[in-house]
């Protein structure tokens, strides 16, 4: 099986010393193709560099939580970063009304401009929405928003099928794999149509609670990604390597990756 993690936090300090070995290990498992996040201009242009060194792919955004950071610099520095020809897609961006690190409406402020710049440019969006339905749908439905993947979806059932009225692909990460928290994902992944299923790791967050043993002090990483799939694949009643084929095909086609 080949397959793409579509969202991987590889910037974080944690990889900093065992990079090269995380990535082999990925390899290893069948992660083919690895989308490395950017969550700010800075951590951006770290995503840009660190995918041209090792033949990764990358996104240009900034998260929501540092929305209140931004300033007139902001737009321009992600609109020089996303010219990279790494750089697959803008965001991650979006609202988070959960932890609210950054005002709601320099969130809403930043969020637009984000998806206003993925217009002008012709990117897909790699969005962010944490306890923000309906507001973040109806940001989305207001510009007519395009091609975007919901990364990390952990919603209920009416955020699920309005994010699907809105086109969106829906990324699926290890929350599923979390009895406690993630059981209605378990149920609520059938609905998502196979052409827009995507999956990821969100690494170094997000460790499947199921996984065993668990890793040194928790740290995901990509080459737990086969793991989720197989819960995915079991969750939705097809075969792990059928849905791997989807989810890659998938892939290829949001990004425009080979």
């Amino acid at each position: 099986m080949q397959l793409v993690d579509i969202g991987a936090n590889l910037t974080h300090a944690s990889f900093r010393e065992d990079l090269d070995a995380v990535l082999a290990r990925a390899r290893e498992h069948g992660v083919a193709r690895i989308v490395v996040t950017g969550t700010t201009v800075e951590e951006s242009r770290r995503a840009a560099a660190l995918a041209e060194a090792h033949g990764l792919y990358a996104t240009a955004g900034v998260h929501p939580h540092h929305a209140r950071e931004c300033d007139a610099q902001t737009i321009p520095g992600l609109r020089a970063i996303a010219a990279h020809p790494r750089v697959v897609a803008l965001g991650e961006c979006g609202l988070d009304f959960n932890r609210n690190y950054s005002p709601h409406p320099s969130q809403e402020k930043w969020f637009v401009a984000q998806l206003e710049l993925a217009a002008e440019l012709g990117k897909p969006l790699f969005l962010h929405s944490r306890d923000a339905h309906p507001r973040f749908a109806e940001i989305l439905r207001n510009l007519r928003v395009g091609k975007a993947v919901a990364h990390c979806f952990t919603g209920e059932a009416a955020e699920l099928r309005a994010c699907l009225d809105l086109g969106l692909y829906i990324g699926i990460t290890g929350w599923i794999c979390d009895e406690r928290r993630g059981g209605h994902l378990a149920k609520l992944v059938k609905e998502i149509p196979q052409d827009r299923l995507l999956l990821e790791t969100d690494s170094p967050y997000l460790t499947p609670r199921d996984l065993h043993p668990q890793p040194k002090a928790r740290r995901n990483e990509p080459a737990h990604l086969p793991h989720i799939l197989r819960f995915v694949a079991r969750a939705r009643g097809e075969s792990a390597e059928a849905l791997a084929a989807a989810t890659t095909r998938n892939a290829q086609a949001f990004f425009g990756i080979a």
